[in-house]
Order: C-alpha cells, then structure tokens, then sequence
C-alpha cells in the first residue's frame, strides 16, 4: 500500500515544531527516524494531514554533561549513542541497552527520543530511562517542562504528551563511576523486541547498597520499575543478600501476559532466573575485583 496523502514540514526550531503541531491540532505526526512511522504510513495505519520532520533542528541532537548528569538530545541516533565515549564512560548500561535495539540498519536511522516517546513495552530505552531515574524534556508553545521517566508513561503506547508537545531530551542522572550495571534480554531472534528484559545499576559502598534502580520490559503492558526489589536491596549488605527472595519480589512488580511469542508463566519464570542470575554474576564480579 502507499501512504494516504499528507503535507511536509521540516522546521529549524524546536518552536517552530511546537507551533506546527498545535496549529495541526492532533493531525500531525512526527518524523524523528521513522522506523515506526514509515511502516505505518504505508499500511495507512497513520493518516496524519502534516508530517513534522525533527531532522533539520540542531538542538535536539547530542549529548552532553550537565551540573547533575547527562543530556541526551531526543534526536540522537541510537548508532551515535554506542559510539559515544562519554556515553560509554557515564552510563555504560545505556550503550548496553542500545546495542540491543533494533539491528545496527535501524539504528544508523532510529533516535533516541524516538524510541523513549513511542513507549514500546517491550523496548529497552524506556525501560533504562526508567531504571536510571532520567527525566523527559518536553516543548510545546507554552513553554518546557520535564517528567520522571516513571511517570512518563500512562499505558500501552500511552503517554503524558499533549496534541503539541514534542519530546526534546531525556536527562539522565549521574551515576557513580564504580556503579555496577545490570542488563539482560530474552528475545526470539537478535533485534526482536523482548519477550524478558530487565535494566538497572547498582551502587555498592563499603560493602553497602546505596542506591539502585531496575526496570522490566516485556513484562506488561509498558515498562515497570521494580520497586519492591528496589526496597529490597537498598542498605543490604551485597555479600549476604537473599538472591532467592528478592527475584520473587521483582517478579512481583511485573504484570505479564500471554501472546503467541510466550505465555506470562514463561516470561515470570524466565525473568525470576534471568535476574536472580544477575545478582548471582555480580556477587561473582565483585569478589573478583
């Protein structure tokens, strides 16, 4: 099929896109990298009126140091992303997780903000926005304001944007540099979406957990913290942790369910074993070091 007829717009500002899509009032659709939209638009699944194309606005591409962390530009490709040094020197997990996106085509195309405003369930950014306590930038013609990336999302491919709001950077936070990252996929096939995923990173100090974040994805209808293990591992003492217990109460956070790639009591006993294993090869890493 071919897409349904629409009009063009590659505007240079991040205001001039704002106003476009207020003015389009809901008819618009964005072109970051198009891995998503293209498809639909050919199957006429997307009938937008106005295409707004983010690829001619310099502000929205890069990364950055900030005073509390890294900013990422939404329109950065994910291929940048893994070949970025001071992404792999300050959230080594986030070159992690992008490695397993798509395959290395898509990713030469596919952004950053992209994929964390689409919201797929099964993705990784998402997920590692949420795990790494990140924050979303958001524009529109009333000004910017930034969202936890916890909060971000309301359901599947659901979030908090309006009609003329644009993703314009996701900020994550910094991390200490002996920080232990967590990361592990189950997927049919490299570059499939994940039928198990689990994200996070861990501070250990003095023997001590200090801080941590996780976050599931393919594990419900969109990507889920794991607070309960997350209070679980807090102030524990990293050589005497209960593996056992707190995979239980990780998998306790997840909503899974049935579909023809796997059942939910697949994905729950998969990701019980996939996270407990992470723990088990980080006691490991950490006794060797």
């Amino acid at each position: 099929m071919k897409p349904a007829p629409f009009d063009y717009v590659a505007p240079e500002t991040v205001e001039a896109a704002c106003l476009l899509l207020a003015e389009a009032g809901g008819g618009a659709a964005v072109l970051a990298g198009g891995q998503t939209l293209m498809p639909l638009l050919a199957l006429r699944m997307n009938q937008p009126f106005i295409i707004v194309d983010l690829n001619h606005i310099a502000a929205l591409k890069g990364a950055a140091r900030t005073d509390t962390g890294i900013r990422v530009g939404a329109m950065t490709r994910q291929n940048e992303g893994l070949a970025s040094q001071l992404l792999a020197d300050e959230l080594p997990v986030l070159v992690r997780a992008l490695s397993h996106v798509g395959h290395h085509q898509t990713r030469n195309r596919g952004t950053i903000g992209g994929s964390i405003a689409l919201g797929e369930p099964a993705a990784e950014m998402p997920a590692t926005a949420i795990a790494l306590g990140a924050s979303i930038e958001i524009a529109s013609p009333r000004g910017v304001r930034r969202v936890p990336a916890e909060d971000f999302y309301t359901g599947p491919y659901m979030t908090v944007l309006e009609q003329d709001e644009l993703v314009t950077a996701i900020h994550y936070p910094a991390w200490p540099k002996n920080h232990f990252c967590l990361f592990r996929e189950i997927a049919q096939r490299p570059g499939d979406f994940a039928l198990v995923g689990i994200v996070g990173a861990l501070v250990v100090e003095a023997g001590k957990i200090t801080r941590v974040g996780l976050a599931w994805f393919g594990m419900g209808p969109m990507p889920i913290k794991a607070r309960q293990a997350e209070a679980a591992l807090l102030g524990q003492n990293f050589a005497s942790l209960d593996i056992a217990g707190i995979a239980e109460l990780a998998i306790a956070d997840t909503a899974p369910f049935d579909d023809h790639h796997a059942s939910a009591e697949y994905r729950r006993t998969v990701g019980r074993r996939v996270f407990a294993g992470l723990l088990s090869g980080l006691l490991d890493q950490k006794e060797a070091a």
